[in-house]
């Protein structure tokens, strides 16, 4: 069986029609979901892109792998997805984003040069690199955000789009009176991009992922990682214009939430990306693009399934569909991601297996609660493998997705490790100090946060809307204590010792006994044996005497 593993970047867990978007029709997601499983309790492990997607892609949490920030290098040696199956026979392929920063100083260190194949899988994240293409080539001043080569900047200049960077002037730009309107403008964002629809970033990942399919040969792991529905919000014609103002949600916020908040929160509702995102202009022009992007998404998932089909690949092909994490658009007087509301931490996951042995839960939803991190056990298990626990902390979704009902986490667990920002620099915390953790055990959801901070706690069963901070006040003891027993066992796990299984150390046990260490001995009747015969018997020579 091959596993196609789509990820979109920024997707809102909302956003989907079979999910209830009240405006939004996305057919081709719903597609997926009804041949198969939709959980509707998933979470990122950490809220931020490179950290969320190095969980995913190793199966360990954030503060195990340690690349807890986008540009942490995910250090050489930890094992990910792609070793993992590769070992099982399964061959691992990047086609799109990763935001995966390679461990240079550490390749250096072994010798490990990114021209070698191993020193190139520890480079792209374990993968076998189809296409990568992380899909932010911003430039400024001090030259491009991200340093390496872009495909897709090769393949508009040989399509004919002009200049040094037709990702930046054409796929993600408008036009106002003959100006390049830039979409990192917020203004711009209800406007046509400048580029022809199938030239645009979704349709020509889709045909790259095409190119792959026909010309593989099984089994094989596709990790296609689509940039969209990531911000700059801009897109195509005739994406530009399909949704309008009518269309934008109320956003989701209360002033309750302004009055006496979490430092860490009041910090990130006072940045410069909350603020645009609270002015009600700026969500009428952004939000209906975020849903063109949607929109445009699901048509190029249609046509990777229509060609799943139509090459007899949809019978021996698993697919999963999820997301890095959410976006705020607003509510909770914020933007982007970061914390730990629904919209930022919560993720669509929706997985299609096409083995007999699913056909109970075609088209349920699951509502246990799962972490991203499970992913990679997923797979392990999926491709005939057993998970190696001692290394993968996520769990394997199998079960579930062939109708068992196998025990289950009673919580889940997010890390963000906020110490680059300017949130941090305000409040005056210690890069060490710069870290929360969510713990959500299904109703009450609390962060805490390092540096002698308060925690903040909500009642998602009495208040789904996260508004009501019950941490404010001083009646829910007895749960912020149930909580940090939570935070305290998990921090109690045994996340480094990687080298060596259970089943390992199980089979050590004893066996320097049989290998001559007898220490302790009385007078050796302790021991059966075999364990002391070496040691016994007359002597050949004596050194004793004179």
């Amino acid at each position: 069986m091959n596993i196609l593993f789509i990820m979109y970047d920024q997707l809102r867990f909302d956003y989907l029609s079979c999910s209830g978007h009240p405006h939004l029709h996305t057919p081709n997601f719903d597609r997926v979901a009804e041949m198969g499983v939709r959980f509707t309790q998933a979470y990122v492990q950490s809220p931020i892109c490179g950290a969320s997607r190095m969980c995913y892609y190793t199966g360990r949490y954030a503060s195990s792998h340690g690349a807890q920030w986008n540009g942490f290098p995910l250090r050489v040696g930890e094992q990910t997805m792609g070793d993992h199956l590769r070992n099982l026979g399964m061959n691992s392929w990047i086609i799109g984003k990763t935001h995966m920063k390679a461990d240079v100083e550490g390749m250096a260190r072994l010798g490990l040069t990114a021209d070698s194949i191993i020193g190139a899988r520890q480079a792209e994240c374990g993968f076998d690199n189809w296409i990568r293409d992380d899909g932010l080539w911003g430039y400024g001043p001090d030259g491009f955000y991200d340093e390496k080569r872009s495909p897709y900047n090769e393949y508009l200049k040989a399509k004919g789009y002009d200049g040094e960077n037709p990702w930046a002037d054409y796929a993600n730009a408008g036009v106002s009176d003959d100006q390049i309107a830039s979409g990192w403008m917020f203004r711009n964002a209800d406007k046509a991009a400048n580029i022809k629809e199938e030239d645009s970033e979704t349709p020509w990942l889709t045909q790259k992922t095409i190119e792959f399919i026909d010309q593989s040969e099984g089994p094989w792991m596709a990790h296609v990682s689509y940039i969209k529905p990531h911000w700059p919000y801009i897109v195509p014609s005739p994406y530009h214009n399909m949704f309008g103002a009518n269309h934008v949600p109320a956003a989701l916020r209360h002033e309750v939430e302004r009055q006496d908040p979490h430092p860490v929160y009041g910090a990130y509702m006072g940045n410069k990306i909350a603020s645009a995102f609270q002015r009600e202009e700026v969500r009428e022009k952004v939000i209906p693009a975020y849903m063109g992007l949607i929109k445009q998404c699901d048509d190029q998932l249609g046509l990777l399934l229509d060609h799943l089909e139509q090459t007899n690949r949809m019978n021996d092909t698993m697919i999963v569909l999820t997301s890095d994490h959410g976006d705020y658009l607003g509510d909770h007087w914020l933007g982007e991601k970061d914390l730990f509301h629904e919209a930022s931490v919560k993720v669509p996951l929706i997985i299609y297996d096409p083995r007999l042995e699913a056909s109970s839960t075609r088209g349920t939803t699951c509502d246990a609660l799962v972490e991203s991190i499970d992913l990679a056990a997923t797979f392990v298990e999926a491709a005939g493998g057993s998970v190696p626990e001692h290394i993968i902390e996520g769990k394997s979704l199998m079960p579930w997705i062939w109708g068992e009902n196998p025990p289950w986490r009673t919580y889940v667990i997010s890390e963000f490790d906020y110490s680059p920002t300017v949130q941090a620099a305000k409040l005056g915390i210690k890069p060490r100090d710069a870290r929360l953790f969510m713990v959500f055990d299904g109703r009450y959801k609390m962060m805490h946060a390092e540096g002698g901070m308060r925690p903040m706690l909500f009642d998602l069963k009495t208040d789904p809307e996260e508004f009501n901070d019950l941490a404010k006040g001083a009646d829910h003891g007895d749960v912020l204590d149930k909580l940090y027993e939570h935070l305290h066992h998990w921090g109690l796990r045994l996340s480094q010792r990687v080298t060596k299984s259970e089943d390992d150390i199980i089979a050590m046990r004893g066996r320097s006994l049989r290998r001559g260490i007898l220490p302790f001995l009385v007078d050796g009747s302790e021991v059966s044996g075999e364990l002391t015969e070496k040691y016994i018997g007359p002597i050949r020579q004596d050194y004793t005497k004179d």
